[in-house]
């Protein structure tokens, strides 16, 4: 389908704050959809808990959207991915559902190496709840919700992501949404587990890293004459993994976005799946028939017979 003939959807209305940072990374995963041009039918965008968890009900693509549980997106979209791997996954998560209560899931859709889409809507703070302090505010930041100084550490999610197995890595900012959206484009046409934290200015929380903040800091990494993110053999994974996370750690009078990290040599989980089930792309658990007449019609022997994984 091309994105030409993508139809539109009656709209709903979009109740974020003005100024949300939330409206470039919509746009922007809308542009990236249509330019690619999916079969909106074949796309499935996840949410959580949070500003960010309505994402699925404001996109003005017809794609099907999936609205679960606080930090439970990626256990949500990992069995859709699974049950149909045919399907182009999409998660979107605020930095404290993905990095806060999710990040059990975080770490280990890494190491399975799954092979859909992440995208984290890093505002620093619990925006929904009032403005409380989330994993990824640095530590003796005081945003007007706070009444003293953050006290805990920051978590580096670029940097866990690498570690983790994440074999796409990048960073963007939601107030340069064509930026965004070729980052989008570039995750969604990689096979593995990506990851794109996003920089997105809460105006109504967050009045340390605002627009004007980033605006004066931020600069691209594919600008930079010597920076090569991508694995082209095997020797190379430990030299760019470290380099990566490295720059993911560089925060202060310059911060880069851009892409960071990318192996296209490791295998997905999806792969790994099918040397044990032959006919696992063909004929994955989503198109299987399991009952009918109200009967069952898996044949347990068969079961018994087959390896596990």
């Amino acid at each position: 389908m091309q994105a030409s003939e993508v139809k539109t959807h009656k709209p709903v209305w979009s109740d974020w704050c003005p100024g949300c940072g939330n409206f470039g990374i919509l746009r922007a995963e809308e542009l990236a959809i249509r330019e690619l041009g999916l079969d909106p039918k074949s796309v499935v965008v996840v949410s959580g808990i949070g500003c960010s968890g309505k994402l699925p009900h404001f996109m003005n693509v017809p794609i099907n959207g999936v609205h679960t549980l606080h930090g439970r997106a990626l256990a949500f979209a990992t069995g859709i991915k699974l049950a149909n791997p045919k399907l182009k996954v999409i998660v979107n998560a605020g930095d404290g559902d993905a990095l806060g209560i999710g990040m059990g899931h975080f770490v280990h859709a890494g190491r399975r190496n799954i092979d859909m889409v992440l995208i984290v809507h890093d505002n620093g703070v619990y925006a929904l709840t009032k403005g409380q302090a989330s994993p990824t505010l640095r530590k003796g930041i005081k945003t007007k919700s706070l009444p003293k100084p953050n006290v805990n550490e920051a978590v580096n999610p670029l940097a866990v992501a690498i570690a983790s197995g994440y074999t796409f890595v990048a960073r963007g900012y939601a107030y340069d949404v064509n930026h965004l959206k070729e980052l989008m484009k570039r995750a969604l046409n990689h096979r593995g587990m990506a990851l794109i934290d996003v920089l997105q200015p809460c105006p109504t929380y967050n009045d340390v890293n605002t627009k004007e903040f980033y605006d004066k800091r931020v600069y691209k990494l594919e600008e930079q004459k010597d920076w090569d993110p991508v694995v082209r053999k095997p020797e190379e994974v430990q030299e760019k993994a470290l380099k990566a996370i490295m720059k993911s750690f560089e925060w202060g009078e310059r911060i880069p976005i851009g892409l960071f990290y990318q192996n296209t040599l490791e295998e997905t989980y999806e792969d790994r799946i099918a040397k044990y089930i032959e006919n696992y792309f063909d004929y994955p658990p989503a198109l299987q028939e399991i009952e009918k007449d109200g009967k069952s019609t898996t044949l347990m022997d068969k079961l018994l017979k087959t390896r596990r994984i």
